[in-house]
């Protein structure tokens, strides 16, 4: 197996900058208020969640890159990507929601984020 950990390292600044985006800018409100989660919560855990956040995102990416491997084409990446993001993280998480009886919207803000991240990981990774 070879893993091209530039490219997973470079994939990896993703999640900051989509997470930002998608958590703070696209759904900031919804989320918020469906998950229970307050923004002065969040203000104050920050710093916490956002060393955290990117070493998980950084562990994701390497394995996205080992299953990816290297040599590989922007498309296979990003098909890649996206099944594991929506086949994998999406479904797995559903089955969590369902049993939680948690909100469709709060599943589709969370599902969809890991979808685009790991989607756009793989279009990097098979990119390099």
């Amino acid at each position: 197996m070879e893993i091209n950990y530039l490219a997973a390292f470079v994939a990896s600044l993703t999640g900051p900058v989509l997470g930002t985006l998608w958590y703070s800018v696209l759904f900031a409100k919804s989320w918020q208020h469906l998950s229970g989660v307050s923004e002065q919560v969040m203000k104050k855990n920050m710093p916490k969640l956002a060393f955290f956040s990117y070493l998980l995102t950084l562990f994701m990416s390497i394995n996205l890159a080992a299953f990816i491997g290297k040599d590989q084409s922007p498309l296979f990446g990003l098909i890649a990507g996206f099944a594991a993001g929506f086949g994998w993280v999406a479904i797995s998480i559903g089955i969590n929601y369902l049993f939680e009886q948690k909100p469709l919207k709060l599943y589709l803000i969370n599902a969809g984020y890991f979808t685009v991240l790991l989607s756009i990981m793989g279009l990097i990774i098979g990119s390099m």
